[in-house]
């Protein structure tokens, strides 16, 4: 049975699982400002549960393109309140944040899961503290790791070039192998491929039509392709209208080997990942 090894659960992928996402920010692309209250946040973690989400994942800093960075400090005064009622909830949480102080501050609450979009690289300036030190410091902590083109402020100006799985797929090697080099065993380590950060359209779409090559790592695989512009570049459809893309993408990537797709539209994602598992048990009947 696949295990994705975290602080306090042990998750079972081999069926795909369904992370919900909580943006506590003001400026998030496609729901900004909705949960930015603590209030808000809170009710949204446990609406999240109630339509099916396995795994929460909150976020205090917007990483859009164009965002503009926030401080530790900022972060960790939006995303602790939703944080620690979300750890009252008996579900694995994950923190999507790439500064390592914000790592081992929710670690220390006793968070799941660090979710980096810069896959352990960023350091604070004049910092010796990086987030694969955080990360190997802790003896059962889930991570993601996430290829990114470049930075939020510039990865949709010049983005990648060219063929696109071979990079991903070394990148994410390299990182993995980093982290397995200082003790990280590979049951707790994830991979994403950056879906949007950083890429074409094409490049998005090539990356969903050979996701399967990433499993070659030998690692279970996280698909973010919720509400994404890739999907209203073919659609027509403005941020907040691609839940059926959004849907139709996760599905897609499932079927291509993810076994966590992160979401902001859960009761929609659930649905049709029960009719895709109905089709499954049906064929092997």
């Amino acid at each position: 049975m696949p295990i994705w090894q975290t602080s306090r659960f042990e998750i079972d992928v081999s069926q795909p699982r369904i992370m919900g996402i909580v943006n506590v920010t003001p400026d998030s692309f496609s729901d900004g400002g909705l949960h930015a209250s603590t209030a808000a946040a809170l009710r949204h973690c446990e609406q999240l549960l109630a339509q099916g989400a396995d795994i929460l994942d909150i976020g205090g800093e917007s990483t859009r393109p164009g965002a503009q960075p926030l401080s530790a400090t900022d972060e960790l005064a939006r995303i602790l309140p939703a944080v620690r009622h979300a750890l009252t909830l008996g579900v694995p949480v994950s923190v999507d944040t790439y500064k390592p102080v914000v790592m081992q501050a929710v670690l220390d609450l006793g968070v799941d899961i660090i979710n980096d979009v810069w896959a352990l690289r960023w350091m604070a300036p004049g910092s010796v503290l990086s987030g694969v030190d955080v990360v190997a410091g802790h003896g059962r902590c889930g991570v993601c790791l996430m290829h990114m083109h470049g930075d939020p402020q510039t990865m949709q100006v010049a983005p990648m070039e060219g063929e696109v799985l071979a990079p991903v797929l070394a990148f994410l090697a390299q990182r993995s192998q980093l982290l397995l080099a200082r003790g990280v065993t590979a049951a707790r380590i994830c991979i994403d491929p950056g879906i949007g950060f950083g890429k074409t359209v094409a490049q998005n779409f090539s990356l969903l039509a050979r996701q399967g090559e990433l499993l070659r790592l030998g690692l279970p695989v996280l698909a973010g392709w919720s509400r994404k512009s890739s999907l209203g570049a073919v659609t027509g459809a403005a941020a907040g209208d691609r839940v059926v893309a959004s849907a139709a993408a996760a599905l897609l990537a499932v079927h291509n080997g993810a076994r966590i797709v992160r979401v902001h539209d859960v009761l929609a994602t659930a649905q049709v990942l029960k009719v895709l598992a109905a089709t499954q048990a049906a064929a092997m009947n």
